[in-house]
């Protein structure tokens, strides 16, 4: 059976239509980042800016090119992600343990607890002078800041996820004579699961502003280090490269946890589907 015109038409425009999901996720944030170029660079033509004050996206995409050819921006790059990838393990691990034992025993968390919430009240910009100067500029004192800014979102999602566990699942598993070892891995682990890669996704971001927090107060390299360079040098162009690496640096970041959850839950998926 052949196709009219008509029909041929509407099969090509079908196949260069983009699909619903993969719009969402690819074609409208291009889109919206487009519109958002268009209108930094009307801002920057309507008000005659100089480039030390607002430079232009073209003139931003020529130093990037020169900080890529170069080689700096992949240094600088390379020592923040070191940072980043440290202390979000660091606080990852010791979050995640203490969350466990917190939400286990009372007697634990009625002791640690106080000085756990009254930590947060000190800001972190404050103390990292303070942990440069103990530990050095070098890279364990960025790892030590990283993992104490992504410890305590971490340590709230895993007590709030062990704790979310229905107690009857609990006793269900003690009535089938489980060890603690398989209601920790076959029960805990998968119910908290959820709550627990959401913490990770806030602790991944965060991660990438401890690193540029602990290259402000003293490195030597880093993103952190080269925006405040540029800074100093009125490089406002370099500045914008800096800021929009670190931006997709923390992007990259959250897409991997969020592919890794997607992955790890996906046993959940599959049985919210069967449900339907």
């Amino acid at each position: 059976m052949q196709m009219t015109s008509s029909e041929r038409q509407t099969a090509k425009l079908n196949a260069l239509r983009m699909p619903p999901s993969l719009w969402n996720r690819l074609g409208l944030p291009l889109l919206t980042f487009a519109g958002f170029l268009l209108l930094w660079e009307a801002i920057v033509r309507v008000g005659n800016y100089p480039a030390f004050i607002l430079p232009g996206p073209g003139q931003v995409l020529r130093k990037l090119g020169l900080v890529l050819a170069d080689g700096s921006l992949l240094l600088h790059t390379q020592a923040t992600l070191l940072a980043v990838l440290g202390g979000l393990s660091v606080g990852f691990v010791v979050a995640t343990a203490l969350g466990y034992a917190l939400a286990k025993s009372v007697t634990v968390e009625r002791a640690l607890s106080p000085y756990l919430v009254a930590s947060q009240a000190i800001p972190i910009v404050a103390i990292a002078p303070l942990l440069v100067i103990w530990f050095g500029p070098g890279l364990f004192s960025k790892v030590l800041i990283c993992a104490l800014i992504v410890f305590f979102p971490i340590l709230i999602n895993t007590i709030a996820g062990l704790r979310g566990v229905p107690r009857e699942l609990h006793e269900l598993m003690r009535m089938l004579r489980a060890s603690r070892w398989q209601i920790f891995t076959k029960l805990e682990v998968p119910a908290a699961l959820p709550v627990l890669t959401a913490g990770l996704k806030v602790g991944a971001t965060l991660s990438v502003i401890g690193a540029v927090v602990g290259e402000f107060a003293g490195a030597n390299a880093g993103l952190g280090y080269m925006i405040s360079v540029a800074d100093g040098q009125y490089d406002v162009a370099r500045m914008f490269v800096g800021v929009f690496t670190l931006a997709a640096l923390a992007l990259t970041l959250y897409g991997l946890v969020d592919l890794i959850e997607k992955r790890l839950l996906a046993w959940r998926q599959a049985g919210l589907r069967n449900s339907e």
